[in-house]
């Protein structure tokens, strides 16, 4: 094989360390960034927090008078090392150049925060751990304690005892102990009288009658609701009305005021116990209407206005040491790079949010019906950015409206084609299916084909598999599960 040399030309993106800072601040959502940018200030004196009305950045001619001042020819060597554009290239394909960040952490930690085993002191207690506390307190022999904290353990979230007597009393028995398993089904029983109410059932008809044998008795039609449930739960889940008026003898009031009853029962007694953490959501964008013209603003507590520390940057002069004052002149550029991808991130923010909130004004203004058909393409086109940039920029940033509060990604729908060949929202479609199941017959729900054929009426052409879809999607149970007494 002959050896040779062969001359290439190519263009190829350098990901430098300041275009992935800039695509990194791009992704950060608005309590991510409030973590880097309090990381950046602690990490680089020479940067710190503009006071309001002070914010040197804001004016860029302002601010470069004033660097000229403090820093003099040592700023202009370094500005000469590695000039700052105007504007940062973050508009690039780096998929396969740079992983995206999933977390707030810096880019030169050199720990992993996994590794940590920080105790999770925002969240409330388990609710295994309230169980095992009632345990605590409540008189066991030594041998139902080991039962009870087993059945515990088998307890899922929703509050249901998801194993059998048997597996219990198997897991158990030993050599040194033997359990039978009419004592495994009586520490069950006493376990659920705990609270909350109707936990450890083995099954929602179990967990319904525990419930109700909790009542004070004096609560109307408590008897016949335990009746229903225990001898008549099929029919009630069938919603065959007609058929447990004649087999319980009742009225339609009746059986109303039963069903009424059941329905402030808790299906998922687990539920209300919880050790999840509280998500916060602080707005990036603000949109308010001015004089009938729809006007988008960065979040000033979202969005941090930084500058750098004259005094700090002054110094950099009156530093003989070859060391330090190389290391101030590196932070100082530091401070200058996240200054400018700040403002980048800013401005990319603003220009996708002004395009989103010019194409959905219908919805600002008559709500969810009004919501036109949106993909990533259409605003990538606007502003001119690769559709990549726009689903970063839309990802974990949220817009305040009049209507509440919306991801940016809200706005984005795919369309239906309508009957006069224009096209409709997916999100307009979901809002009307609501509409008309929420105007519905309750005794006479309607079908998923006859919504279909209702929006078919509209214009709408949409199959019976996507209105069900649709449908699924909002959380509605179909039409014979949503079928009631009037």
């Amino acid at each position: 094989m002959k050896q040779a040399l062969h001359l290439r030309l190519g263009q190829h993106l350098t990901m430098t360390p300041q275009l992935q800072q800039a695509i990194k601040l791009l992704q950060l959502s608005a309590l991510e960034l409030q973590t880097e940018v309090q990381e950046a200030l602690d990490s680089n004196m020479m940067l710190e927090v503009a006071e309001d009305g002070h914010d040197d950045e804001s004016n860029p001619s302002q601010a470069a008078e004033e660097r000229n001042k403090s820093t003099g020819e040592d700023e202009s060597l370094i500005m000469q090392q590695e000039a700052i554009p105007s504007e940062l290239p973050v508009d690039s394909g780096w998929d396969d150049i740079y992983e995206p960040v999933t977390t707030a952490s810096s880019s030169n930690r050199e720990y992993d925060v996994r590794e940590f085993d920080i105790p999770d002191s925002a969240g409330g207690e388990s609710l295994q751990d309230h169980l095992i506390w009632q345990m605590e307190m409540t008189h066991f022999s030594d041998t139902d304690r080991i039962i009870a904290e087993t059945i515990i353990d088998a307890i899922n979230e929703d509050g249901y005892f998801a194993a059998s007597l048997e597996e219990i009393q198997q897991a158990l028995t030993s050599d040194e102990l033997e359990i039978d398993i009419e004592e495994v089904e009586a520490v069950l029983h006493r376990i659920q009288h705990f609270d909350p109410p109707g936990i450890a059932a083995r099954n929602l008809q179990e967990n319904l009658l525990i419930q109700l044998k909790q009542l004070p008795f004096d609560v109307d039609r408590l008897e016949h609701t335990v009746e229903l449930v225990q001898d008549h739960f099929d029919l009630l889940a069938n919603r065959d009305f007609a058929q447990l008026m004649r087999r319980m003898k009742i009225t339609e009031e009746e059986l109303k005021e039963i069903v009424q009853l059941i329905q402030t029962l808790q299906p998922r007694p687990g539920s209300q116990i919880t050790n999840s953490k509280p998500e916060y959501i602080v707005p990036d964008v603000i949109v308010k209407k001015i004089k009938n013209r729809w006007v988008v603003e960065l979040n000033p507590d979202a969005a941090p206005k930084l500058r750098v520390n004259n005094h700090y940057a002054s110094l950099i002069k009156q530093v003989h040491n070859d060391a330090d004052n190389t290391y101030m002149k590196n932070q100082l550029q530091e401070a200058r790079w996240f200054i400018k991808s700040l403002q980048s991130r800013n401005e990319t923010l603003l220009k996708v949010s002004r395009c989103i909130v010019e194409r959905q004004q219908g919805f600002l203004e008559h709500g969810e019906e009004a919501m036109k058909a949106l993909v990533l393409h259409d605003v990538a086109e606007e502003v001119e950015m690769h559709e990549s940039t726009i689903s970063r920029v839309t990802t974990k940033k949220y817009m305040y409206t009049p209507r509440g509060i919306f991801e940016l990604k809200y706005f984005f729908s795919s369309h239906v084609t309508t009957a006069s060949g224009g096209e409709c929202s997916a999100t307009a479609i979901r809002a009307l299916i609501k509409k008309l199941i929420a105007a519905e017959k309750p005794n006479k729900p309607l079908s998923d084909s006859k919504l279909a054929s209702i929006l078919e009426d509209q214009g709408i052409n949409v199959a019976r598999r996507t209105v069900a879809k649709y449908r699924e999607a909002m959380g509605i149970p179909p039409s014979n599960e949503r079928k009631r007494l009037t």
